[in-house]
């Protein structure tokens, strides 16, 4: 199939079968475009509904998000994961705002000279929202082209992910590219899926030819599989009189950046140094179900421990720790496995005040 033969196609079907009432295609703008497209990354579309709307009534502009505190872009953000994406988004907005008169660089290549804005996602903000000609190769388009040309090879291997590039370079049109952007996306994610694609109602069935071969599933190729590494930690969650935990905020660069969360120990025999170090008398010991938490390149197996506490001093307060109050909890950015335990601790303080 020719490349005009394609995108037609494509075009054809995305006007009887596409999405057309994504909040992210209502009042299309640059910010809105990018927003979307960044908390979809690693993330399904069902999901980020409710993020992208409760993220723009909040932050509605890019000088909002800019001008907003760290903690309520991390609030706002909290249960979507992979939070370096929040603080990058933030960082843009401030060039965006201060560099660019709050104006997105028309431009492919400025575009991804932005923090955390990658070659796809540029060319998804300048193709939906501004109408160039730009291809993109988020997960959905890759997963389409390595099965239309059954793409031999890894696609996260540099050479594999050229020749993709080169493909989707290829058929991207000169006209309606913001369509043709959108259309790709929606066929990856509702035709041609990972495990049971819908091949026999998909525009590019005929010369598809991981289709012809009868070997859908196997396009794109599989990463190599490794062992996932797993560690462990105990986290205690310490309650004062007022049913108030003990966070702290994780520095902001590494694992939960610049997140409030539990302090994180060895055993249990630790607890003394940070009960010292707090001005606290350590009370009843309650342990908590455990929960594994799935980072991408290891699992990590959380000891949760309610403890009750009593500050026995005057302690000042320091800057990277808080008393979080569980009755009515402040706007921070939490790690989602800290969120959870959170709501434990609640449920099992608030079913002792009943008892």
């Amino acid at each position: 199939m020719k490349a005009e033969q394609f995108s037609t196609a494509v075009l054809d079907w995305y006007d009887r079968h596409g999405r057309h009432d994504l909040p992210w295609q209502q009042g299309i703008t640059p910010y809105r475009v990018w927003v979307s497209e960044i908390m979809l990354q690693q993330t399904q579309v069902s999901t980020v509904l409710n993020y992208f709307d409760r993220f723009m009534a909040s932050l509605p502009t890019v000088e909002a998000l800019a001008a907003a505190p760290e903690d309520e872009v991390l609030h706002l953000w909290t249960g979507l994961g992979y939070y370096t994406r929040a603080r990058n988004l933030q960082k843009t907005a401030k060039i965006v705002v201060e560099q660019y008169a709050g104006e997105f660089p028309r431009d492919v290549e400025k575009l991804t000279d932005l923090p955390g804005i990658g070659l796809s996602t540029a060319g998804a903000i300048a193709s939906l929202s501004m109408g160039l000609r730009a291809p993109i190769l988020d997960g959905n388009v890759k997963r389409v082209l390595a099965r239309y040309t059954a793409q031999e090879g890894y696609p996260g291997e540099p050479k594999v992910a050229k020749q993709l590039w080169a493909t989707a370079e290829r058929f991207t049109p000169q006209d309606r590219v913001n369509a043709y952007t959108q259309a790709m996306m929606d066929m990856g994610a509702t035709l041609c899926t990972r495990s049971k694609p819908s091949c026999l109602l998909c525009p590019l069935e005929k010369g598809c030819e991981a289709h012809m071969l009868g070997l859908e599933t196997r396009y794109p190729i599989p990463k190599p599989r490794k062992a996932v590494p797993q560690k462990r930690t105990l986290m205690p969650l310490l309650a004062n009189r007022d049913g108030a935990i003990l966070l702290y905020r994780r520095p902001s660069t590494g694992l939960w950046g610049g997140l409030w969360s539990l302090p994180e120990l060895d055993d249990l025999g630790d607890l003394e140094h940070l009960a010292t170090q707090h001005s606290l008398a350590l009370g009843k010991h309650i342990e908590l179900p455990s929960l594994v938490h799935t980072f991408s390149h290891f699992q990590l197996a959380i000891e949760p421990w309610l403890v009750q506490v009593q500050e026995t001093g005057h302690h000042v307060a320091e800057a990277d720790w808080l008393w979080y109050n569980l009755a009515t909890p402040p706007r921070l950015g939490l790690a989602a496995p800290v969120k959870k335990l959170l709501k434990r601790a609640a449920d099992v303080l608030n079913a002792g005040e009943s008892s």
